[in-house]
């Protein structure tokens, strides 16, 4: 999927959003600036999110309070060791976990998980998406289909 514009990615990522239920774990992967956070602002307003979406770059954790609770996580910092936080707690809440650099905890994610890659590509981006488990892949599927009415 090619993206060209920010609005449009946000756009994106608020479709996904409102298919999300409590559970739901996204790994999102890219270089810096590739537009993570940017995602996880369309996610939120996705999710009935109000609040100023930040990076979690510094903090490793911030919570949101919206239609069901966002845990957007940016594991970057802690080089690959989940029991540096409480990663269950996240993971298996009443909420949706976004996890920033998820592919640094490998071993540690759960066996369900849709894992979208940001990559720059001229002006916009192309995302790469790739579904782990049977909830991830139906999510997938409904996403694909709600980001083809985008401009709707």
């Amino acid at each position: 999927m090619i993206i060209q514009n920010e609005e449009t990615l946000i756009a994106w990522g608020e479709k996904l959003g409102h298919l999300l239920d409590v559970g739901d774990v996204l790994i999102l992967s890219g270089d810096l600036g590739a537009g993570k956070t940017t995602f996880t602002k369309g996610l939120a307003r996705g999710l009935d999110i109000d609040q100023m979406i930040k990076s979690p770059t510094y903090t490793i954790v911030r919570e949101y309070e919206g239609r069901l609770p966002l845990y957007h996580l940016d594991v970057y910092r802690i080089d690959g060791d989940p029991d540096s936080i409480d990663l269950d707690a996240f993971l298996f809440g009443e909420g949706i976990t976004v996890i920033e650099w998820g592919e640094l905890l490998e071993e540690a994610l759960p066996d369900d998980y849709l894992h979208v890659t940001l990559h720059h590509e001229g002006e916009g981006r192309r995302l790469e998406l790739a579904a782990v488990g049977q909830r991830s892949q139906e999510l997938m599927e409904a996403w694909k289909d709600a980001a083809a009415r985008v401009g709707d």
